[in-house]
């Protein structure tokens, strides 16, 4: 009955967002928020720009630990035997002639990451970083996590998947000859990183802790509420969280600019900008997510356009991934990025300093396929056909830059 109920909700839902010809209304000035509001938003960003020019802009940072290695896939054979022989540290060469029947791709791009799942536990999680059609290996360890910090202990990683009654037995396997890297990000990019901290904020976050279910309705007649009261409601929003029952369930980013209104009127610019940006890269929990519902998700980057600060730094700085990140640094949705990137008024600067990232070979190669898998996003959010044609050549002219185990593999149509 439950389950009714809530396909039920989605389908009203989903009939009252395909009436609407926008996601929120728009004001007067074209924009989510009055302009009243956005007064009031440019009143703080003038008041903060002597902070933001003391940030320490100036740290090193390293881009993620990643190596070029192989990934291996076996589904039949003896994988008892397979795992004695990576126990034993075979040589590659001695596994291809034994295993004839893996399948291996050679030469990619793996690239470490740590972090903590939903349940809060701790990850080292190894993947490929595949730039064509399909989707990269990933093998991840929630025990015995010392074995894969630092320099490996073997060239071998290894993830054994066990029959089953749904699966065969299986393995999947990185194979790397390297040692893992950790190169300095460039200066240029690291200011990028840095500013979007200091803009951001890190130290303060947009949810209180220990947050309850729920809903919290922004009065209609909330602009005439004392600054007390806007705030009081703001912090019960900040207590909440909102998830969506189904793909079209807005009610998440409705809770989100909600906050970002009042954060803005009683002048908490840290939580309307961690707000905005949730809005723009669409992150929000949901209980399910098709694709066919993204579409009518805008990204509002021009609200962030129209006050005084560097958007392109911004969304640049939480677009790259580094090794050591500040806490609770903001990371940024690559797609809905490229996107939003498309929506911007400057977007020659935007083409220019992304075709730039892709071409720079002093950048990490996990960074630069980041950029270009923002221009690729970029690319394909742009209406304007003889607009693509000419970024289509920009984008096959960044990518000869590339490595070549990397550019080898990338086809543009």
């Amino acid at each position: 009955m439950k389950k009714i109920i809530v396909l039920a909700l989605c389908l009203i839902v989903s009939l009252i967002a395909n009436a609407q010809e926008s996601e929120f209304v728009a004001h007067s000035n074209g924009l989510i928020y009055s302009e009243t509001t956005m007064s009031k938003l440019t009143s703080i960003v003038d008041s903060l720009n002597l902070k933001y020019l003391s940030c320490e802009l100036n740290k090193t940072y390293l881009g993620k630990a990643q190596t070029v290695g192989h990934s291996i896939k076996l589904e039949q054979g003896n994988i008892s035997e397979v795992i004695i022989d990576l126990e034993n540290n075979i040589s590659y060469e001695n596994f291809k002639e034994k295993y004839a029947k893996a399948e291996i791709m050679e030469n990619v791009l793996v690239v470490r990451f740590q972090y903590q799942n939903y349940k809060g536990k701790d990850i080292i999680e190894f993947s490929e970083i595949d730039v064509g059609d399909g989707y990269g290996m990933e093998i991840s360890f929630d025990k015995q996590l010392d074995d894969y910090k630092g320099d490996l202990k073997s060239p071998w990683i290894y993830h054994h998947i066990k029959k089953t009654d749904y699966w065969e037995e299986s393995i999947n396997i990185f194979y790397l000859p390297n040692k893992l890297e950790t190169k300095p990000v460039p200066d240029k990019y690291a200011k990028m990183i840095g500013y979007a901290d200091c803009l951001i904020d890190t130290t303060t976050a947009k949810f209180k802790k220990n947050l309850k279910r729920g809903w919290v309705d922004l009065p209609r007649n909330w602009e005439k509420l004392s600054l007390k009261k806007q705030s009081k409601i703001l912090d019960e929003m900040r207590s909440t969280q909102v998830v969506g029952s189904c793909s079209q369930d807005s009610r998440p980013r409705i809770h989100a600019i909600n906050i970002a209104i009042l954060a803005a009127s009683t002048a908490n610019w840290q939580v309307f900008l961690k707000s905005h940006l949730d809005i723009m890269n669409d992150r929000f929990d949901r209980a399910s997510d098709g694709s066919y519902a993204w579409a009518q998700r805008k990204t509002y980057i021009k609200e962030l356009e129209e006050l005084n600060i560097n958007v392109l730094d911004l969304i640049l700085g939480i677009s790259l991934r580094t090794e050591n990140p500040s806490e609770h640094h903001y990371y940024g949705n690559i797609r809905r990025i490229g996107r939003a990137l498309a929506e911007a008024q400057h977007r020659e600067n935007v083409e220019s300093e992304l075709i730039a990232m892709i071409s720079n070979d002093e950048l990490d190669d996990y960074n630069r396929i980041l950029g270009y898998y923002v221009f690729l996003n970029y690319f394909y959010s742009t209406e304007d056909e003889s607009l693509k044609e000419v970024n289509k050549a920009k984008l096959k002219n960044a990518i000869s830059h590339l490595p070549g185990y990397i550019s080898d593999k990338i086809e543009i149509d």
